[in-house]
């Protein structure tokens, strides 16, 4: 989706109060178009008119109460109209006593996107921290304009271009993908030798010249150095390998508590869950914020107090030298006294070869957030009945006319989070297909159908997809440990209680979140036994820190 050129529009919607909101959203008037109406009806003429002059709504405020209209109401013909704006409905002091039941089942329905009281016109900070909030959410889910500090030249159709700007996107980067016969790309392209034209390039002004990754990994480790890197007798307190929550938890109390914390991560700070579109149900973000967001705050609280960050290095191994463990990548080694494992999960694959045979081509593991603006008119398809494949979903249906969710039971209450059913039952472009499964798929070059399959009776029908996002099962990033670290037949790591008798010792577990090799710990969703879900796998990074610091005093002060 490539937004307007022209400034983005907030339109406010008040029978009684439009001066005052007007004079109230000033502030933003060096960057967007302010424009008010009396009712419901009348906010959808403007609305028709921005977009037939070309423009975006990034901002729709309304009245709690209007005078043609349930609330509720309009905010759905006007995402019928704007499907991409932030919704907000203010309510007047003396209305809020019984405007809020209401509004609060509204809220919880997703019908808008915050509800707060009108300013009262003396610098009300907190009402404009949500308005400033919201129009960077949009800002950042419609690709708003940006001074990109990494340009990428890639073909349309490059399955690693499209992974390059995910990554960027998930690290916060503000990044611009062209196309090759771009004048800027060609003229770029021209500058360099032959042989350093391959594609996809990338340029940065700390990379020095353009270079062409052969991975994700490759870009990764070119922001934040090599392992090797580190003083070759530095023995850290702590190695985290994985900076998904609970990884990025782990390192913020570790190191907040005078810990030498390093932290390792193969490709994208923030894990799986910094796919994410929008996490509603994290505690202390009643408006919801993005994976991205999340990860990236964590990680500069984490920088803060010192935690030194080494990504596109998977772990390879651990072993023990001197005393001490060893962590291997294949950038180079990392000593310490403590190893906390948060390597988390990734999706299964779908097994099917033709649909295996076009990822990157409109087929996509896990919720790639940038893709979901080429789907513009187009129909999705998400796979996967968990929390990630809600948001993906929601996310798919502010571009898409159509998301559809395939699941193998009959619907999603048994293994989606209330509130996230509730918001998909109330979105008329999402439909949810129980009871079915993805046997097959094709296209001219890239995904244009997919086939489904009935599970009561293998009943088949192909339906259009210009997008298949696959968020299926979890599988633990485990193979890399030794053998000395006991799992569970799944696959997952075994700690304190559930390990093996042979582990304990005198009859006595491991610590709670200790593996089967005293001093390696695991947190989140590799963890036999986690949730799996973002808050208790960033309370396991933050509980493992007093398990570290009693292996530290009994073996290492």
């Amino acid at each position: 989706m490539i937004p307007s050129t022209a400034r983005p529009s907030i339109v406010i919607i008040s029978p009684e109060h439009c001066d005052h909101l007007l004079d109230e959203f000033g502030r933003y008037a060096r960057d967007y178009e302010l424009h008010c109406a009396p009712d419901a009806e009348q906010a959808c003429q403007v609305m028709r008119s921005i977009n037939a002059d070309g423009g975006d709504v990034a901002l729709i405020v309304s009245d709690s109460l209007l005078p043609d209209a349930e609330v509720a109401d309009a905010f759905e013909q006007w995402r019928a109209l704007e499907p991409n704006a932030r919704r907000l409905v203010f309510t007047p002091w003396e209305r809020f006593a019984e405007t809020v039941p209401l509004l609060r089942t509204h809220l919880a329905r997703s019908v808008f996107d915050a509800s707060l009281l009108m300013p009262r016109g003396v610098r009300d900070e907190e009402f404009h921290t949500a308005v400033t909030e919201l129009l960077s959410d949009w800002g950042n889910m419609v690709g708003a304009p940006v001074v990109a500090n990494v340009l990428i030249i890639a073909e349309a159709s490059d399955a690693l271009g499209l992974a390059l700007g995910d990554y960027l996107h998930r690290t916060g980067m503000p990044f611009k993908t062209v196309r090759p016969d771009a004048p800027r790309a060609k003229e770029l392209l021209h500058s360099l030798p032959s042989e350093e034209r391959r594609l996809p390039l990338v340029k940065a002004p700390q990379f020095g010249k353009p270079f062409s990754p052969s991975s994700v990994r490759e870009l990764a480790a070119m922001f934040y150095g090599r392992p090797d890197q580190i003083e070759s007798d530095e023995v850290a307190d702590v190695v985290i390998v994985g900076a998904g929550p609970a990884g990025l938890a782990a390192s913020v109390y570790a190191s907040s508590e005078g810990l030498t914390t390093h932290c390792l991560e193969s490709e994208a700070i923030g894990g799986q869950a910094g796919t994410s579109s929008m996490i509603r149900n994290y505690l202390g973000f009643p408006r919801g914020i993005s994976g991205m967001r999340l990860a990236q705050r964590a990680r500069a609280q984490a920088l803060r107090f010192g935690t030194r960050f080494w990504t596109g290095w998977p772990a390879t191994g651990i072993s023990r030298a001197d005393g001490h463990f060893i962590v291997h990548t294949d950038g180079g080694d990392m000593a310490a006294r403590t190893v906390v494992v948060a390597t988390g999960v990734t999706y299964r694959r779908l097994g099917v070869d033709e649909i295996e045979e076009l990822v990157g081509k409109g087929v996509h593991y896990g919720a790639v957030t940038t893709a979901a603006r080429e789907l513009e008119g187009g129909h999705a398809v998400v796979v996967g009945g968990g929390n990630s494949a809600g948001q993906a979903a929601m996310h798919l249906a502010r571009f898409a006319e159509s998301v559809t969710i395939v699941v193998r039971r009959e619907g999603l209450t048994e293994t989606m989070s209330a509130y996230l059913v509730d918001e998909i039952e109330a979105n008329p472009r999402i439909h949810v297909r129980g009871r079915a499964q993805v046997v097959g798929g094709g296209g001219d070059g890239r995904l244009e159908w997919i086939t489904l399959a009935s599970t009561r009776d293998d009943a088949r029908e192909r339906i259009p997809a210009d997008g298949l996002f696959l968020l299926i099962g979890a599988a633990p990033h485990c193979d890399w440990l030794p053998d000395d670290i006991a799992l569970d037949e799944h696959g997952f790591i075994l700690t304190g209680a559930e390990t093996p008798r042979s582990a304990w010792h005198d009859g006595t577990p491991p610590a709670a979140l200790e593996t089967t090799m005293p001093g390696v710990f695991a947190v989140g969703d590799t963890r036999s036994g986690s949730m799996k879900r973002v808050a208790s796998a960033a309370g396991e990074g933050a509980g493992v820190v007093p398990l570290v610091h009693a292996h530290l005093d009994l073996h290492h002060r």
